[in-house]
């Protein structure tokens, strides 16, 4: 059969009128629930959007010109918190934050949350690559891992925030590899692989990584709730 739905707050044409869909569609349309994506990161809104395709109508802060705050947590998940409570403030939206980067075992765990900024305000990820490797020339220990903190509040006020925290491990490379992906890609090893992240295609390292395995966790959390 067919579900009819009332159409609400539409032009004049169609007030007093039914709007016919096939089951699936309106299905979708029920589910489908936007919100923002607080990040202003090309790189994370592109793997976020493809992650999230199917189960939210997302937006970006730039696109609904939402100001950055400074991220002043000591941690991936204070960090998370202040961009999702910021965008969801703005937009009055429900908010999805994530907050991520590379800690390095011999390091002491940096470039951590500086790991956007380690060679400097705005600096590009080349230049972060370079000081990184500059460091771990002398070290033999390569281990390092990606983490991933994702957090979901429904407002700016939440209590209660969804909050995922989950890691990615592998190894520092001593020369750069691959085109795909951004950041610290290029020089992250994964031993199963034979490869670099930035040499893993976008379905699978979207499947495997630190914000994939963040966000599918997250994903049920909130199918628990709604």
């Amino acid at each position: 059969g067919v579900t009819y739905l009332r159409a609400a707050l539409a032009t004049s044409f169609f007030n007093s009128s039914w709007v016919i869909y096939s089951p699936s569609f309106s299905a979708k349309l029920y589910t489908m629930k936007k919100i923002i994506l607080a990040t202003g990161n090309l790189g994370k809104v592109r793997e976020l959007n493809a992650m999230l395709d199917g189960h939210y109508t997302v937006v970006s802060q730039k696109e609904l010109k939402v100001i950055e705050v400074p991220e002043t947590g000591s941690s991936f998940i204070e960090n998370a918190l202040i961009k999702a409570r910021n965008a969801a403030s703005q937009s009055q939206l429900p908010a999805l934050a994530d907050d991520s980067g590379l800690e390095v075992e011999v390091l002491d765990g940096e470039p951590g949350i500086y790991s956007a900024r380690y060679a400097g305000e705005n600096a590009s990820d080349e230049e972060n690559i370079i000081k990184l490797l500059k460091a771990m020339e002398s070290h033999t220990n390569r281990k390092a891992n990606f983490c991933c903190a994702m957090v979901f509040v429904r407002d700016a006020q939440d209590s209660d925030p969804v909050i995922i925290e989950r890691r990615w491990h592998g190894e520092i490379l001593k020369t750069p590899i691959g085109k795909n992906g951004f950041g610290y890609d290029p020089i992250f090893y994964l031993k199963e692989y034979d490869c670099s992240t930035a040499q893993l295609n976008p379905e699978t390292k979207n499947r495997i990584s630190h914000r994939g395995l963040a966000l599918r966790d997250l994903l049920a959390e909130l199918s628990l709730i709604e």
